[in-house]
């Protein structure tokens, strides 16, 4: 059985001067879906954050992830690099966008914004949870079609042939992390903002755990980054940065099961 080889432009469409990538289409759909999901789950409860809270969040939530997820990976995957040539981090159309990273900025932003506006933080990171999912996985679609963050080499029928990465098929790792991180995620995080059992800061928690496991897991047939390679020859900066995000989210799962985040107004 021949593999499947990858051939998708990763140029949407251009008008004139304009080009329009899929990645900057698929962070489009991930902000605005998710944007509506969280107005949709803010409309079921009584309780602050409410719509216009949301609606005040969205640009908070945008800058974090860009911000985040930029300087995230220049600290976690190319430091050095960065360093020598500050004037790219701007740079952010050249690619390089770390998810920890955008995690830990959209944190911040919450924290802050939680503060300024006297809502319980774990209200809203429940519900920015609830919906990272769909960014995730239109993220990851994105780096299929852009033939970036591919897996190591497979023998499975279903490998992918990716250019510039050799002739040999590949895991598309990209969509095992759609599909784990983006459907599983999601449809798990859904029944949760459903039951009228799910204490505060529960969603949060099982995000931070779920994605943290998930990507760890993925990480085992991801090919690593080749500036980076293995750390200690055994594992890869992602499922390093995994660790931390996996304990947090135990943290809070069992904080929230004794009703510990219930009244977290701030940080």
């Amino acid at each position: 059985m021949d593999s499947f080889i990858s051939n998708f432009d990763p140029v949407a469409f251009s008008i004139g001067p304009l080009i329009v990538r899929w990645y900057a289409l698929a962070y489009l759909a991930g902000f605005v879906l998710g944007w509506k999901y969280c107005l949709r789950l803010a409309d079921k409860v009584s309780t602050r954050p409410n719509k216009e809270d949301i609606d005040n969040f969205f640009t908070w939530a945008i800058i974090g992830v860009i911000v985040g997820g930029r300087l995230g990976y220049t600290l976690f995957y190319n430091a050095q690099y960065y360093f020598s040539y500050p004037l790219e981090i701007l740079q952010v159309w050249k690619g390089g966008m770390s998810f920890h990273g955008g995690v830990l900025g959209v944190m911040i932003a919450i924290i802050v914004f939680a503060n300024t506006n006297k809502i319980n933080m774990f209200r809203i990171s429940d519900l920015v949870c609830a919906a990272a999912p769909i960014g995730l996985f239109f993220g990851r679609i994105a780096n299929f079609v852009n033939a970036e963050l591919y897996g190591a080499v497979t023998t499975q029928p279903w490998g992918v042939v990716f250019p510039g990465a050799g002739e040999l098929p590949r895991h598309p790792s990209q969509l095992y992390e759609a599909f784990l991180e983006g459907i599983v995620l999601f449809i798990l995080l859904w029944m949760l903002s459903r039951s009228a059992n799910t204490k505060t800061g529960t969603v949060t928690g099982v995000f931070l755990l779920g994605y943290g496991l998930f990507r760890m897991l993925v990480e085992f047939v991801r090919e690593p980054d080749a500036h980076i390679g293995l750390i200690a020859g055994m594992i890869s900066m992602g499922q390093i940065l995994c660790i931390p995000m996996i304990l947090i989210g135990l943290l809070i799962v069992y904080a929230a099961q004794k009703e510990k985040c219930d009244d977290a107004q701030s940080v």
